[in-house]
């Protein structure tokens, strides 16, 4: 069994390796050879069981494109390369593997790093980080070394990230949040698109929901957009590692508003993490796009253009979920408390949830997570507030996540209220409002409203108890600060100073 922590144990050697590379560009290293590991293994495991069958070719390039395996040529095999990891040539050999892979898999063009020969780069480190990544499959015998190798590559995404900082939250949204957005809009089956799509968590998490509630993973269609190439490369190396076909998951280099690539796209599901507040968006030019029905967004703040470009895309079943900054619950800024006001009154607002400070990595403001659908069954006219800004725990020093536990009561109490079983208010957590109370509060959705304050539990304890205890605890401090100012003026007194 893998020990505990084996992927922060493996991160923390990997990452001694980094040396004088800054961790945006250690990353792109580090990660390409995880996923040159990945396919290698795979087309290894095929390979032998065709070298085992007389009447299979196991250099037959169509025998993998049969089975959905990446053909790997022979110089760029794993334990070609690791032969060749104390050389100071290694850096160009990596290079060259990764160009030839590209050549051989088509999807896989223009994604894989070439960055191994750079001078930069100790190609003593790099050898010993080639050994490093050797051993994983090692580490745990009794589980598939191709999960193993998808868990570490997705540990290093969310390290990478926090090690980044601001710049890390541009490509990684981190599990927690991912995991609750998912888990409350459940999607089973269809078509799943994210238009800020980074490195994929979306996608990821969406697979892993549809295999733990035991359905069938050929049942979704992701789709997805992303203007960084870099992280458009870090995406599709990490949906190739979960076997989810990423042909419609576009890198777009002028960005989602300015060239939609999936102009004619109706999604089912929709799961973003877009640019909180984000200023320069193309407003010149798109200030009558036909994706604005309930408003245009304002200079300066796309927002509101992000969440409408979404609806825009949404089925007439569909449902999404977007994480946007807390000001889009309350601002009036050129005309953005009309644009929510007509989100209400046309009964798309399902869920809104206040989520806690410091939970990602590239701000430490609180955001807030939408549940937009367009079908609300039994809860028409109504919407859900959850004030979870209190929940979670500090992973780090800086960064709070949510625990299972916590993701399930948020999710549980959203499928309850959905489904009408049992739910119930509970002040300072969650709340039911209607129309008419939304309008009294000026169509202003911030949870903390209408959940109210949480009522302080009765101990049991007599008001008389309680001050005489506090009464007691502070004459004892009063008492030790005396007693420790009496104890300084000695010790000074003894080197002669006096008080």
């Amino acid at each position: 069994m893998a020990k505990p922590n084996f992927e922060a144990a493996l991160f923390k050697a990997a990452d001694k390796l980094r040396k004088n590379i800054d961790a945006s560009e250690y990353k792109n290293v580090v990660l390409g050879l995880i996923f040159l590991k990945f396919i290698s293994d795979s087309f290894q495991e095929l390979y032998e069981r065709l070298d085992a069958d007389e009447y299979s070719d196991p250099e037959d390039r169509d025998e993998y494109l049969a089975e959905n395996i990446f053909f790997v040529p022979q110089i760029a095999r794993w334990e070609t390369l690791q032969a060749q990891a104390k050389l100071p040539t290694i850096g160009v050999a990596l290079d060259k593997a990764m160009e030839q892979i590209e050549k051989e898999n088509r999807e896989l063009k223009n994604v894989l790093p070439k960055v191994y020969g750079k001078p930069n780069l100790d190609k003593a480190s790099l050898g010993e980080l080639i050994d490093l990544i050797s051993d994983i499959g090692l580490k745990d015998q009794h589980k598939n070394t191709k999960d193993l190798l998808g868990r570490v590559y997705e540990y290093f995404l969310g390290e990478f990230a926090s090690a980044e900082g601001k710049k890390g939250g541009q490509f990684y949204t981190p599990k927690s949040i991912v995991q609750l957005m998912v888990e409350m809009i459940e999607p089973y089956k269809g078509r799943v698109y994210d238009p800020a799509c980074g490195s994929g968590g979306m996608f990821v998490m969406s697979e892993k929901f549809v295999e733990e509630h035991q359905g069938n993973i050929q049942d979704i269609t992701i789709y997805g957009q992303e203007s960084n190439q870099t992280t458009w490369k870090l995406s599709k190396m990490n949906l190739a590692i979960r076997g989810i076909n990423s042909q419609f998951v576009k890198w777009n280099t002028e960005g989602t508003f300015l060239k939609n690539a999936l102009p004619d796209l109706k999604a089912d599901y929709i799961l973003a993490n877009p640019p909180f507040n984000q200023s320069e968006w193309g407003q010149d030019i798109l200030q009558d796009d036909g994706r604005w029905k309930y408003g245009t967004p304002p200079a300066g703040n796309a927002n509101f253009g992000w969440m409408q470009h979404m609806l825009y895309h949404l089925a007439s079943k569909g449902v999404m979920a977007t994480v946007l900054a807390n000001g889009s619950l309350s601002s009036n800024t050129k005309g953005e408390g009309d644009i929510r006001r007509a989100l209400v009154a046309a009964d798309l607002v399902d869920c809104i949830v206040a989520l806690p400070k410091q939970l990602f990595y590239n701000t430490g403001i609180p955001a807030t997570i939408w549940i937009l659908r367009r079908e609300r069954d039994q809860r028409n006219g109504e919407t859900l507030f959850i004030d979870a800004s209190e929940m979670g725990h500090m992973k780090t020093r800086v960064i709070r996540e949510f625990s299972d536990d916590d993701i399930k009561t948020i999710f549980d109490v959203y499928h309850s209220w959905r489904k009408n079983e049992g739910y119930e208010d509970v002040k300072g957590f969650c709340k039911s409002a209607d129309l008419k109370e939304i309008e009294k509060h000026n169509f202003v959705l911030t949870p903390g409203r209408y959940v109210g304050i949480p009522e302080e539990e009765d101990d049991g304890i007599p008001f008389e108890d309680k001050m005489a205890d506090l009464t007691a605890t502070l004459k004892f401090q009063m008492d030790r600060e005396k007693e420790l100012d009496d104890e300084i003026k000695v010790q000074l007194a003894k080197i002669g100073f006096e008080l």
